[in-house]
């Protein structure tokens, strides 16, 4: 059976503002998210979504002949990595700590700490939820912040980290939550955009950026 044969179809990707997507839950990521940030010259998908018919063609037509970029922000959204290189030929990029999950991947590039892609998108490593966890900021214009599971959606525009039977190091991720303050330029609050369900956000799909602040202060 080929891969054609094997997919099935499902809901497309829904768009929010401009260059900015978010795909449905993911059954393989346990309910997780994942965007698509179009941005020049190297758009990105943050994290694996569903594996369908339905959004294999919306990426190519979102990608419009470019070769895109897929940033992992941790071992929760690898989702059917392998199988999105394989239909669409484009580069992984990975936080070193879990490259080694990826063997086989055709083009698989790691960073330690930091890294700038070609489009100005920053990431920076956050281990404690994964021990390669990271978070993706995207600046003016887009002003986004891709969390991955380092913030946990929990009530209405509300965001928390949160410890489950899956965390890799519950101080290490609060250690890297205080980093990530000091890392965002003091001038930038930026929307976030968790990788985790966003159920309990109620219909929304972004949160602001004090959801978190709040909730780590209390």
């Amino acid at each position: 059976m080929t891969l054609s044969q094997a997919l099935e179809s499902g809901n497309p990707p829904e768009q929010l503002s401009g260059p900015l997507w978010v795909f449905p839950p993911n059954r393989d990521c346990d309910g997780g998210t994942a965007w698509w940030l179009g941005c020049d010259p190297e758009p990105v998908l943050i994290d694996c979504p569903p594996l369908t018919t339905t959004t294999l063609e919306a990426l190519k037509q979102l990608a419009a002949g470019r070769t895109a970029r897929i940033l992992l922000t941790s071992r929760e959204g690898h989702g059917r990595v392998r199988a999105f290189q394989d239909a669409l030929g484009w580069p992984v990029l990975v936080q070193e700590q879990e490259a080694y999950l990826l063997p086989g991947l055709t083009s698989l590039d790691s960073f330690v700490d930091q890294h700038t892609t070609a489009a100005g998108l920053r990431l920076l490593w956050t281990p404690g939820p994964t021990p390669g966890s990271c978070v993706v900021f995207a600046p003016d214009p887009w002003n986004v912040l891709f969390c991955g599971r380092l913030l946990i959606p929990v009530a209405f525009v509300q965001l928390a980290p949160l410890p489950h039977r899956r965390t890799f190091h519950w101080p290490r991720q609060l250690r890297s939550l205080q980093k990530l303050r000091q890392w965002i330029p003091s001038d930038s609050r930026p929307a976030l955009a968790s990788g985790a369900p966003l159920g309990a956000l109620r219909g929304e799909k972004l949160a602001p950026w004090d959801a978190w602040e709040l909730q780590v202060n209390q």
